[in-house]
């Protein structure tokens, strides 16, 4: 099986995304970055340029899947829809491309890398490192929270194609020992 897979981690201040090349059992890092929306006053246009950034990396890598982080449950009731919202516009540039699109609870995402629900960004990148080998974490967190997510859709396999990936990152590990960084 290949593939391409599009993490996305939607944001109204950063959006943050990341791909992977999916050859087999083996994942690539294609790339991975953000998009920084805290210059703009305006929600609606966050949103367009949410939409508009989405469909550009869409154009650009052609993914075959959309893996999405879900919005967490907070207190802020307006921060909630904000953020459904620019998840929502996100998605809706897939969509556009017929694209199919899934979603993971941050919890998800989490335990999929580490092994744990409650893991820190940092961890998440700590491990992000050695999964897809890259350097160094980028400035931005949430541009390895968008390439974890579509890490995880990986582990998780896919509704649309049958796939032997992984259920987290133990599993990936047994199978590629080499993988891990000492």
């Amino acid at each position: 099986m290949e593939r391409i897979i599009l993490g996305i981690d939607p944001g109204t201040n950063i959006m943050g995304y990341g791909l992977i090349h999916q050859t087999g059992n083996q994942i690539r890092l294609i790339t991975m970055g953000i998009l920084k929306l805290s210059t703009y006053n305006n929600h609606g246009l966050k949103l367009k340029k949410i939409f508009e950034r989405t469909l550009g990396i869409i154009e650009e890598y052609n993914p075959d899947e959309i893996a999405f982080e879900a919005p967490f449950f907070g207190k802020n009731v307006q921060s909630m829809l904000k953020l459904g919202r620019a998840q929502g516009v996100a998605m809706a540039a897939g969509l556009y491309k017929n694209i199919p699109i899934f979603e993971y609870s941050p919890k998800k995402v989490k335990q999929s890398i580490t092994g744990n629900g409650n893991a820190s960004k940092e961890q998440v990148a700590a491990m992000l490192v050695n999964i897809v080998e890259f350097d160094e974490p980028p400035e931005y967190l949430d541009a390895t929270d968008g390439l974890a997510t579509a890490v995880c859709h990986y582990f998780q396999g896919s509704a649309t194609k049958k796939n032997s990936g992984y259920s987290g990152w133990k599993s990936f590990l047994q199978d590629n020992p080499n993988r891990l960084k000492k």
